[in-house]
């Protein structure tokens, strides 16, 4: 059964509306246009919300809901008694005793994955505890087998959920094809005058996925959601996979949503993470995370790789980075047949025009954007040999690298938040930092696993 129960209801992403006309609605991971019918518009609000009560609303929410532009507003949902947290731990006491106290109430399994000294837990939780350490993913394993609920929350022991976070997330399972739904993770709030490191990772955190909420998919703009703290369904969760010690999130998102079930992120949710506020602690961290792309890349092939693009606006990019008059020629000329071929697309649509432009400037801003990473995180090596051997493609590297930290301090740090965490010297030094760190990992699995399969890049025709 997977059809929407009566009362849910699915609000059209404001952003997908152009000029307050709902008729044409332009938005969604990879970009699309959806054009509504007069019936469907006939069961739409003013405000572009739709609610669910007989089986043409039904197709219409569901249509909104795959493509994206539509965001699900359910009505209720089940109760927090139906939750299970499983907490995996080892040697973290303090934290346990935290994150106890923060769900007082809640049906709680804690799994020590062979701590040093035993972590200790109130007669009222229930305790599983491994000999030997055997991983996040067999921790979680372990606790979701134990318990009897229909759904269970995931959260590691560092972490401390805000009031209600169940509440919020648990409305997303009235719809029934969804198997997994995610709240924010955030840093815990500083004391001023913290480290630049602290105050980089609280702003830039690898589990913060954003304030946007978002359906989850490999290839869009949201791949996946972090297990540091997620919700299951238990009759639709496929297990971490236990040969993994780190990305094995990444690999359950991805095999969810292959076997025909739906993850969602939600940040009006959230749980506050106690970040690493030592450099040296919070740079190998990255490096771990950077060594799991071999092994997704192994299981997941080309859902894995470093660089998605269309071959068109690839070459478009690589003729702005060369910054020669002929490079601007050619990435102009591939940029006009794109938006060319966009708006002949969208014959019939008003504003066919700009939106076409849009989503070519779109287009090739990420590919620069992308690009500059690539460059800078998962090449490096590469781009540090060349830059070594090519004077000219020196300065190019630096300009480079300080201009995309700079736009990612923009839109992180100006456009989503009223008062910058850290100035933009700082995140800039740190996220070249961070990306030296994750991109020596990467190579180190790829190493490890003598393929080169995380790092080929994919290019679409």
């Amino acid at each position: 059964m997977t059809a929407l129960p009566d009362g849910f209801q699915v609000q059209i992403d404001r952003r997908c509306v152009r000029n307050s006309d709902l008729r044409y609605l332009v938005g969604g991971s990879p970009m699309r246009v959806l054009k509504l019918s007069d019936a469907a518009l006939g069961m739409t609000s003013a405000d572009g919300r739709i609610s669910v009560h007989d089986a043409a609303t039904r197709a219409l929410a569901r249509t909104l809901l795959d493509s994206g532009i539509g965001l699900p507003r359910p009505m209720n949902g089940p109760d927090s008694c139906a939750v299970t947290v499983v907490i995996p731990v080892r040697d973290n006491q303090s934290g346990i005793d935290t994150i106890l106290h923060a769900l007082a109430g809640q049906r709680v399994i804690v799994v020590d994955d062979g701590s040093a000294e035993p972590v200790r837990v109130p007669e009222d939780v229930t305790l599983i505890r491994f000999d030997v350490n055997r991983g996040p993913a067999a921790a979680r394993n372990a606790g979701l087998a134990a318990a009897e609920t229909e759904f269970v929350a995931f959260l590691d022991s560092d972490t401390v959920p805000t009031r209600d976070w169940l509440t919020m997330l648990l409305g997303h399972f009235s719809d029934p094809t969804v198997a997994i739904v995610a709240p924010r993770v955030v840093g815990r709030r500083l004391s001023a005058g913290g480290s630049v490191v602290a105050r980089y990772a609280n702003a830039h955190s690898s589990l913060d996925m954003g304030p946007r909420e978002s359906p989850v998919a490999p290839g869009t703009a949201l791949a996946y959601v972090p297990s540091a703290a997620m919700v299951v369904r238990t009759s639709a969760f496929l297990g971490f996979d236990e040969t993994l010690r780190v990305a094995e999130d990444v690999d359950l998102c991805w095999r969810t949503h292959a076997a025909g079930w739906r993850v969602y992120y939600d940040p009006i949710a959230r749980v506050r993470h106690d970040h690493r506020e030592s450099l040296s602690k919070l740079l190998n961290r990255r490096r771990y995370y950077g060594t799991g792309a071999a092994e997704l890349a192994g299981r997941h092939g080309r859902s894995a790789a470093p660089v998605m693009a269309t071959a068109s606006m690839a070459l478009a990019v690589v003729a702005l980075l060369t910054r020669t008059r002929f490079g601007v020629l050619l990435a102009s000329v591939i940029a006009l047949y794109s938006m060319y071929r966009t708006r002949t697309l969208m014959a019939g649509i008003p504003g066919r025009t700009s939106i076409a432009a849009l989503a070519t400037g779109r287009g090739i801003g990420w590919g620069l954007l992308q690009a500059c990473q690539a460059m800078l995180r998962h090449y490096w090596p590469l781009t540090l040999v060349a830059a070594l051997l090519i004077p000219r493609f020196r300065r190019v590297v630096l300009q480079l690298a300080v201009a995309e930290g700079a736009v990612w301090w923009l839109r992180d740090q100006v456009l989503q938040s009223r008062s910058p965490a850290i100035g933009p010297v700082g995140f800039v030094v740190m996220r070249r930092l961070d990306d030296l760190a994750y991109g020596a990992g990467l190579w180190q699995g790829v190493l490890a696993a003598a393929s080169p399969a995380a790092l080929v890049p994919v290019l679409r025709v």
